[in-house]
């Protein structure tokens, strides 16, 4: 038997009609099941998102592009370049759409059929949206979206050309959630915001299921946090195959948000903002900019209950860990997964992850819906013949902050590009200027940052933010 209950005053409903709120107190609803039934379930078919059919809610047409069965890559170079010895990255941006948003527009659009909805209404911050607009346009229906102010262009282009109706509301993902809320009551359009309707959590819960499928359990699964809902459903998941006697324990979950807006972490820690009162909270990782989340106390159990962490990182660790993503495994991931890799740095060099343990990161998005990362990317472009000679300092002192090191290794990991006289002259200025000092130890000269180094290279990560 599958029910909805309410998270907070457990009352219990039908499976359907779908209704998006407890009637009694207001709060959220959850798909529950009965797991001694579900423990006999046999999947079948190759991996992908409707392989799970039998542990969702029941849906009679089923809309599809493909969705799901996305690679679970073992990022090596990455792992060593983080000092992890083991490092996957679930890489949703293999789904049609480019987004792990595919799996929920697929279940929420299948559902729509079957009520004979004709339209659907979503606020979104932008992959969502896409999401929808492409499974509706497959299935002749109207698309509604409701965007905020800030939305990235690449994936408002993406709402665009698969024709959906967009209307801008409110400077914040919260705003138009609750401008979606009275609309889809006063029109009887099918609720299709992420936040509100209960099938995305059920959708969202196959990243676990396959990730098991694919790795079995991992230690730790990090994972990006906007409103706090992927949080909770890749936990919900992993927690359903432990009721269902598939696994023995969860992995720990680590919930990532930007320090520009970080109200799950604040509610994590006990520590309240420091913007000003009338101050915005503002990222660049826009699919994660949320003020008030309405899945912040589920996000909160989930990594409390698996006895995981919660993580801020700054809007310049994102951009350094989307580069270094791509550039080590080949991956163009949007800025709020890269949080993940950034979150997973200050982890390790904290010495919480321990080296033979599992570490899978989750990839929501694709970058190249993130146009301002790309606007960024050309403007360094354009600017690199000036930049060339602090470019290659630049690379000397982060060489030198991962650990002291001597100038033949640093001429080594420079890719032997330049003679290693001119290494030395690099180091010799870098040394002049306080940034970097020096020691001898088995014979060799090796070098170390200062503070003084360091305060440097956070002020060239700010810099990048800027252009």
């Amino acid at each position: 038997m599958t029910a909805l209950k309410c998270v907070k005053c457990s009352a219990t409903y039908s499976e359907y009609p779908l209704i998006y709120k407890c009637p009694k107190c207001g709060n959220l609803l959850e798909y529950v099941y009965d797991f001694e039934k579900l423990r006999k379930t046999r999947l079948r078919g190759k991996l992908s998102f409707w392989r799970y059919k039998p542990l969702m809610p029941k849906v009679s047409k089923t809309v599809s592009f493909g969705e799901g069965g996305t690679p679970l890559h073992k990022a090596g170079r990455l792992a060593e370049k983080l000092g992890v010895k083991s490092l996957f990255l679930k890489d949703e941006t293999r789904n049609p759409t480019q987004s792990y948003r595919d799996r929920s527009a697929a279940l929420l659009v299948s559902n729509a059929l079957d009520l004979n909805s004709e339209t659907l209404i979503c606020a979104t911050q932008g992959n969502m949206g896409a999401s929808l607009a492409a499974y509706s346009a497959k299935c002749g229906l109207t698309c509604h979206v409701i965007v905020p102010k800030m939305v990235d262009m690449g994936k408002l282009a993406q709402m665009l050309i698969y024709d959906a109706v967009i209307e801008e509301y409110g400077e914040l993902i919260d705003e138009a959630v609750t401008r979606a809320e009275t609309l889809a009551e006063e029109t009887g359009w099918y609720q299709a915001t992420p936040e509100l309707n209960p099938l995305v959590i059920e959708a969202q819960k196959t990243i676990a299921y396959e990730v098991v499928e694919q790795l079995g359990v991992p230690d730790w699964l990090i994972v990006s946090m906007g409103s706090g809902a992927t949080a909770y459903s890749v936990w919900k998941g992993f927690r359903e195959l432990r009721e269902m006697g598939k696994i023995e324990h969860v992995p720990r979950i680590v919930g990532v948000q930007s320090t520009g807006c970080a109200p799950i972490i604040n509610a994590y820690t006990g520590r309240k903002s420091k913007r000003k009162s009338r101050e915005k909270p503002f990222t660049h990782a826009l699919a994660i900019l949320v003020e008030k989340p309405l899945y912040c106390e589920l996000a909160l159990q989930a990594i409390r209950d698996s006895n995981g962490t919660a993580v801020a990182v700054s809007d310049s660790e994102i951009f350094t860990a989307e580069q270094e993503i791509a550039r080590l495994e080949g991956i163009f991931a949007e800025p709020s997964s890269s949080a993940t890799i950034a979150a997973l740095k200050k982890l390790t060099n904290k010495n919480a992850i321990h080296d033979d343990e599992k570490v899978v990161c989750l990839i929501t998005g694709s970058g190249l819906k993130a146009t301002d990362v790309l606007q960024t990317l050309t403007k360094k472009r354009k600017t690199a013949g000036l930049g060339l000679e602090l470019s290659t300092k630049e690379k000397i002192l982060r060489i030198i902050s991962r650990r002291e090191t001597y100038g033949y290794a640093i001429w080594k990991k420079l890719g032997k590009t330049m003679t290693r006289g001119a290494v030395y002259q690099h180091l010799n200025e870098l040394e002049r200027k306080g940034l970097i000092t020096a020691h001898e130890k088995e014979g060799k000269k090796f070098f170390r940052l200062t503070q003084r180094g360091e305060r440097v290279l956070s002020a060239i990560d700010e810099l990048k933010i800027l252009l």
